[in-house]
């Protein structure tokens, strides 16, 4: 086992690896850039140091910084947690040739998905199934127009080195092709530095389904069970379940089979997720994340299993504790995304200074979070203030625990998306998990969020009141108390 570990991340994440860490016993090494210098992970570790300026450009991306890091205060491995260098073949490739464990797949594994036309090859070819589409990147238009009329409007144009939702856009008939392909290639040129666009058939109505897989060098793959993550906005995740709704025992074992399949078609190992579009009755291979998860917690909370402590045992060389028929999923999980966003304003970050926070808890609640009052949420990074993830014995009670912990969650100074996991929650459709991608503009969740915040509005008045009083008293007590203690020392 390591005896230290770099965290080559930020928040929540980075205090999440540490947790595991200092449970294996192992030191651990925190990097920050300047306006994370009084951040918490940055407090946590057991060491830190300094890797830039704010922009992630100039630190959380900066390889040189990060190994010259590691390597001056003796890392054995990196965990990228997630986002940043976490799916960059480059910095994985790096690791090893300066004799540096990263703690995630090859370099070569992740290069051979990173591609969404070369990550569908090796999928097809290993018989999973996968959407009906281009077989490469298009760009004449006559190509075009026949895959088009081949798998029937709508299609879908994709980058194919894109993700979160960049350079994704439906056409609907033939004259919209042309001018839809040059725009998804520009973006995709200045997203990505990759201008490669393909087709796709566009699912009107689907589900998104993903499975968590652990593979070691032995040889040996499971899937750790089914996530069902639909509640999206700009093709980005809000709210994240375990298991789906939609799932049976046969298709569990189906799409877990066929998740393994993947992983074991570009010799995997450590943790990754495979992604999957459901449709009426049907699966397709979307992507694989060869990273851990942001919503690794629901899988963690129905399983037992701490994927954090796999990723490190794995890394280390050692066999998975687990066999596919140990993972049992009990009860029901879901996490919610707590940002600093307004959900009013087209989920336009929030970024300011909290002047008060506190989470929730009780029986069945978990927190994942790297913020504290007078922390401030810059726009430099992601406006993630805390996961928060709850544990009920079926669907229900979950639900319900969700609503009782987003109850009691006070968070003042930023405008926050806690009225749209309300609405969601509260939601007739949501409650009976029927559940697409498109469910947010299907069921115009954002009218609900407006109510919400309209009946809020006076709670919050009372509570920003109290706390100017109690601000006002504790200032009025610390200038005593000063004037007091300057008098006693003349």
């Amino acid at each position: 086992m390591f005896k230290k570990v770099l965290i080559a991340n930020r928040g929540e994440i980075a205090i999440r690896i540490m947790r595991a860490c200092r449970e294996l016993d192992i030191r651990t090494v925190a990097v920050y850039s300047e306006v994370d210098k009084n951040a918490l992970f940055a407090k946590y570790a057991d060491e830190a140091y300094p890797i830039g300026p704010a922009p992630a450009n100039q630190s959380y991306l900066n390889m040189d910084n990060i190994l010259d890091v590691a390597h001056r205060t003796g890392a054995e491995g990196i965990h990228p947690g997630y986002g940043f260098l976490a799916e960059n073949p480059e910095f994985a490739d790096r690791c090893s040739k300066e004799g540096i464990r990263f703690i995630g797949p090859t370099s070569q594994a992740i290069e051979s998905v990173g591609s969404k036309i070369a990550a569908k090859k090796i999928m097809a070819a290993a018989g999973i199934p996968v959407i009906p589409g281009s077989d490469g990147g298009i760009s004449d238009p006559d190509v075009a127009f026949d895959i088009a009329e081949s798998i029937g409007y709508p299609v879908i144009i994709k980058a194919s080195a894109g993700g979160g939702g960049i350079g994704m856009k439906v056409v609907r008939k033939n004259d919209e092709i042309i001018p839809t392909i040059e725009s998804t290639q520009r973006v995709a040129k200045s997203a990505f530095g990759d201008a490669t666009v393909f087709i796709e058939k566009y699912l009107e109505e689907p589900r998104h389904i993903e499975f968590q897989i652990l593979a070691d060098s032995f040889g040996n793959t499971i899937h750790v069970g089914d996530r069902e993550c639909s509640i999206q906005r700009r093709h980005q995740k809000l709210i994240e379940e375990s298991p789906s709704p939609v799932m049976t025992h046969e298709l569990r074992e189906r799409m877990g089979t066929d998740a393994v399949k993947a992983a074991a078609a570009i010799n995997y190992t450590n943790a990754g997720t495979v992604e999957f579009l459901y449709s009426q009755g049907d699966y397709y291979f979307l992507e694989m994340n060869t990273r851990l998860q942001v919503e690794h917690p629901i899988t963690e909370v129905v399983t037992g299993v701490d994927l954090a402590k796999e990723q490190l045992r794995i890394a280390s060389d050692e066999e998975l504790s687990y066999k596919q028929e140990d993972i049992q999923q009990r009860g029901w999980a879901i996490e919610c995304r707590l940002n600093a966003e307004d959900p009013l304003n087209n989920f336009t970050p929030s970024p300011g200074k909290l002047r008060r926070y506190r989470s929730s808890g009780g029986p069945g609640v978990r927190v994942d979070s790297g913020v504290h009052t007078g922390y401030t949420i810059t726009p430099f990074y992601d406006s993630l203030i805390s996961k928060l993830t709850v544990w009920g014995r079926d669907r229900n009670e979950a639900i319900e625990r969700m609503k009782r912990a987003l109850y009691e969650y006070i968070i003042v100074g930023v405008t926050t998306n806690i009225p749209f996991h309300k609405a969601v929650m509260n939601n007739e459709y949501f409650r009976r998990g029927e559940l697409t991608t498109h469910f947010i503009e299907d069921h115009n969740i954002i009218s609900e969020v407006e109510k919400i915040v309209e009946a809020e509005k006076e709670k919050g008045a009372t509570l920003a009141s109290a706390l100017g009083a109690e601000d006002k008293k504790v200032a009025a007590i610390t200038a005593a108390v000063g004037a007091y203690i300057q008098k006693g020392t003349r």
